[in-house]
């Protein structure tokens, strides 16, 4: 059976390493361990493991990565790999040389000395009995990557002199297209790998498979899907037959679906070696017990499922096994020969699964955990100090609200990681009858998506409501907004406008103040200062600010309940359009500006449109742009550098510190004056399609005159009505107008006060580096704050930062991030009702995606998916498709013809800003990035909240 799904060598088990004195070139799978990789692959490290631990594996051994190591000794590879090293995925002679590699392992073939130990091994397992004879390589099964069918496995192989063949055509698989391919996409260098070969007696499988002892759909733990079918598992591993699937409760032993495949395809072994694949003819009936089956002559007839329910069982209570000696769910493959006795013929964990949150809830029940993370707009992982830092700051908002908060650095009771990402435990608020009313609701405006799943939650048994009185809310509610005297700020807000603005200003400069520290501070200070203001400081500028855009939105509420029928939803999101205050607009077009006024100097036009970003960013650095763009960068950035991607995370650098992304979309802004064509994907020239487009300042000017005007027809609207009906409204829409842009303002202060607690502790990181307890001062971003303390002193990090940066890397790679998960790993949004697919497929079958409206207007233009917006590139009328965005995504806005987001609600930051700039937006569209291609053609229609194939 072929195991090619290679996933990750195992941990858990024996930990002392086997020794290989005395084995030259071969090992016994019952002596390989799980950390043997270097010395026998993955799929080895994998098999010897299990052998060791008692589970049913088939007999056989290991052909270490010393053979093939000797096997290439003075072979001419060197030059070929020093070659591929050198290599880009899309470097068109990375095939060549794949091939010359090929052609060098297949020409040396198998040394007479590893041949020898080779027909040794093999006679121990009996005289031509059929093996399986598999590729394991070190570059497989890691944590990161899949190689599946990266390299070949070959079946049935009967002989000594066939065995030798097969393990010589396994060497050179090594060096396949695609194997090559995926190791140079992966950053694997190709000097560093090696081949193991495993030889396996094979079973006679009646039936054969997979088996996950978790579910890889739902993410639910405990439900084993068992996919089955007859013959050798080499049909269901590729793909090519529709097997039969049972879905099991490997705790009860409860099968709780089953459905019947077609089992068109069943591939066996010959006599005498090799494998015959047979199409069976006839329609088999699909679900149910009474179905079809096929005859030895290749008919159909009646059959039974290709399982019983006591072999189903037996299968779960083995992947129960498994799991429990791995402690963490498998992705296994299995045969059960004509005796009906169950083999295992590969293990490794299901890598695709997400992560469950690093600690248990102190009650008991289902708890259901929201991902705070995308409802920031942010699908990275958090660095370690990231991390650290917002659990300070959920730390403090909690004990404002007054809830104990025992250890103020492993954050408030709801606080949970996952995937290194941020979660809270919403159970209180779903088992909440007042938490159930307003949740969806805000989310409703940040992250639509998350919405519904809150609403199909409370629907749900398991989270009965508990609390039916607002009082337990009151009483958290009520100390925060006294001391920060909230409805003082409101009251402002109504009757003084200009005194709560002039507050707001003095709010700004009060945080600013709290940052000083004398530049003589020791890193002992400044760790403490840094967990000042991290604990203490940040939040308190929140329930200062946040009052006031809130009240700017409840106006605008109250004027759509006094026209009700008379004002559409499309003309009160018109008198949000241009607001003033908004710091992140004002930041966009500052870059504008700043790119119209170097536009008018054609020589910097030129040194800008001649260099690539990051060449920009070494010239700034250096002093070395032209007068002009230098010093207008220079003030850019002394107002506005405290600013980043995934600007939450401390860990990710201002662009004061690297201004890459902001010297990129300079040159973009320029090019485009100088009429640049786009270019695609994979970076090759395009034919734009550009829509005209006013200048981004004029847009904005527009934008607040068409406000203005709005506001001044719902005034005569309201007078139609009564005197005081215009009053009202007219006094609404001015504090809307004055108040709703600020709700930017709290995250931004956020952000200046993460922006100074990173250069604290840069200038800590510096410390360690010289101290040698780092490798950089960057390496400070991997710690948390205990850490950093032990650091100073005395303790060396270095090899602790080494294994984050890997689990780091490996979370930046992962492309499904759940909005919400429960106890058990599941995730709801992938539990869908039979209804509700129906109707996706319906939707998906017409071709359009739907999320939530977000700005209105409609537009044609070309899409632009883009899942980073450093080095970005987009032309002018281009449809911007992404994941999700934040601030630092939006100077990309201003040459836009309409957004499309994963993610996001209608008051979400990239709804907030399109809105600003007039563009259409369709938010909370699932899987947009995947199921829409750069350059498509689609039409965005910002009313109905669908995007449309043109």
């Amino acid at each position: 059976m072929d195991g090619e799904a290679a996933e990750g060598p195992q941990q858990g088990g024996q930990t002392g390493k086997a020794s290989t004195a005395g084995y030259g070139f071969i090992l016994p799978l019952d002596r390989i361990r799980s950390d043997m990789l270097a010395e026998v692959g993955g799929k080895a490290a994998n098999l010897g493991e299990m052998s060791t631990a008692g589970l049913p594996v088939p007999p056989g051994f290991c052909l270490t990565t010393a053979a093939y190591r000797r096997a290439l000794d003075g072979a001419a590879l060197g030059e070929v790999l020093a070659a591929l090293d050198g290599t880009d995925v899309v470097d068109s002679s990375l095939d060549a040389l794949a091939a010359r590699a090929r052609s060098v392992v297949l020409a040396v073939g198998v040394p007479p000395e590893v041949a020898e130990e080779v027909r040794t091994a093999y006679n121990r397992l009996g005289p031509d009995v059929p093996v399986a004879v598999r590729s394991s390589a070190t570059a497989e099964d890691l944590p990161f990557a899949s190689f599946a069918g990266q390299q070949d496995t070959f079946l049935n192989v009967v002989g000594v002199d066939a065995v030798l063949d097969a393990v010589s055509r396994c060497w050179a698989s090594l060096w396949t297209d695609r194997a090559a391919s995926y190791r140079t996409a992966h950053g694997i260098r190709h000097s560093t790998v090696a081949l193991a070969v495993v030889v396996q007696q094979m079973i006679d499988a009646a039936t054969a498979g997979v088996m996950f002892t978790a579910n890889p759909l739902t993410g639910r733990r405990h439900e084993a899907v068992i996919d089955a079918s007859p013959g050798l598992g080499e049909a269901v591993v590729s793909g090519a037959v529709n097997p039969d699937q049972y879905v099991v409760d490997i705790r009860s032993r409860h099968i709780l679906t089953r459905t019947i495949g077609d089992r068109r395809v069943e591939i066996r072994p010959l006599p005498g070696g090799g494998t015959e694949r047979i199409e069976h003819s006839g329609q088999l009936g699909k679900t149910g017990l009474d179905a079809a089956a096929i005859g030895t002559d290749g008919e159909v007839s009646r059959v039974e499922p290709c399982l019983t329910d006591h072999q189903i069982r037996a299968l779960a209570a083995l992947g129960d096994r498994v799991e429990q000696h791995y402690a963490a769910p498998q992705d296994t493959e299995w045969a059960m020969d004509r005796d009906g006795k169950l083999w295992l013929t590969q293990a490794r964990p299901i890598t695709t699964l997400y992560p469950r949150p690093t600690r248990t809830p102190s009650s008991g029940g289902e708890h259901a955990f929201l991902n705070f993370s995308l409802a920031q707009g942010l699908t990275r992982p958090l660095t370690p100090m990231g991390m650290a830092g917002i659990r300070l700051i959920a730390s403090c908002v909690a004990r404002r609200a007054g809830f104990d908060v025992p250890d103020p650095r492993k954050g408030p009771s709801p606080y949970y990681e996952a995937g290194q990402r941020i979660f809270f435990d919403i159970t209180s608020v779903l088992r909440s009858r007042v938490g159930r009313a307003l949740a969806p609701r805000i989310f409703d405006i940040m992250e639509a998506r998350s919405a519904a799943l809150i609403r199909r939650l409370s629907e749900d048994p398991r989270f009965a409501m508990t609390n039916k009185t607002p009082f337990k809310l009151i009483r958290h509610v009520a100390p925060v907004a006294a001391r920060y005297r909230v409805p003082e700020t409101v009251l402002r807000g109504l009757f003084r406008p200009a005194a709560a603005m002039r507050h707001l200003d003095k709010v700004s400069q009060d945080l600013k103040d709290a940052f000083d520290l004398p530049v003589s501070a020791t890193s002992h200070q400044r760790l403490r200062h840094v967990e000042q203001i991290l604990g203490e400081r940040i939040f308190a500028t929140v329930p200062q600010v946040l009052p006031l855009p809130a009240l700017g939105f409840a106006l605008l509420a109250l004027v759509r309940k006094l026209l009700g029928p008379d004002v559409s939803y499309d003309e009160l999101q018109t008198v949000i359009r241009g607001l003033p205050h908004n710091v992140t607009t004002e930041m966009d077009l500052a870059l504008w500006e700043l790119a119209s006024k170097i536009g008018q100097d054609p020589e910097a036009v030129e040194f800008f449109v001649s260099r690539g970003a990051a060449e920009l960013a070494e010239a700034y650095k250096a002093g070395g742009l032209p007068a002009r763009p230098q010093a207008g960068l220079e003030r850019f950035l002394a107002e506005y550098g405290d600013r980043a991607v995934a600007e939450i995370d401390i860990g990710m650098p201002r662009w004061s510190e690297e201004p890459t992304h902001i010297l990129g979309v300079l040159g973009n802004y320029l090019r485009l004056g100088q009429g640049g064509g786009a270019t695609g994907a994979g970076g090759s020239p395009r034919q734009p399609e550009p829509t005209p487009q006013p200048d981004p300042a004029r847009q904005f000017e527009n934008a607040a005159t068409d406000a203005e005007d709005q506001v001044a027809r719902l005034v005569a609207r309201g007078r139609t009505k009564s005197a005081l009906h215009a009053a009202v409204i007219r006094f609404a829409l001015d504090r809307t107008r004055r108040y709703a842009g600020l709700r930017e303002l709290p995250k931004y202060n956020l952000v200046l006060g993460l922006a100074e607690v990173r250069r604290h502790m840069v200038r800590i990181g510096r410390e360690l580096a010289e101290a040698g307890r780092l490798d950089d001062a960057d390496d400070v971003f991997f710690l948390d704050f205990k850490d950093v303390e032990l650091a100073l002193a005395g303790t060396s990090f270095q090899q602790v930062v080494a294994e984050r940066r890997q689990d780091y890397d490996r979370e930046l790679r992962r492309r499904h991030i759940p909005r919400m998960l429960l106890s058990d790993g599941t995730e709801p949004e992938a539990v869908v009702d039979p209804a509700a697919k129906e109707s996706a497929a319906k939707v998906s079958a017409a071709g359009v995606l739907t999320g939530s409206s977000a700005s209105t207007g409609t537009v044609t233009g070309l899409a632009r998916v883009i899942m980073d917006p450093v080095g970005a590139h987009l032309e002018p009328g281009e449809i911007l498709v992404a994941p999700s965005t934040d601030p630092g995504w939006t100077p990309l806005f201003l040459t836009a013809g309409g957004l499309v987001m994963e993610m996001g609600g209608p008051n979400s930051h990239g709804a907030v800003v399109a809105r600003e700039y007039g563009i259409p937006a369709v938010v909370g569209v699932p899987d947009a990035t995947v199921r829409i291609a750069t350059g498509q053609r689609i039409t965005v229609d910002g009313a109905s909240g669908t995007v449309t194939p043109a």
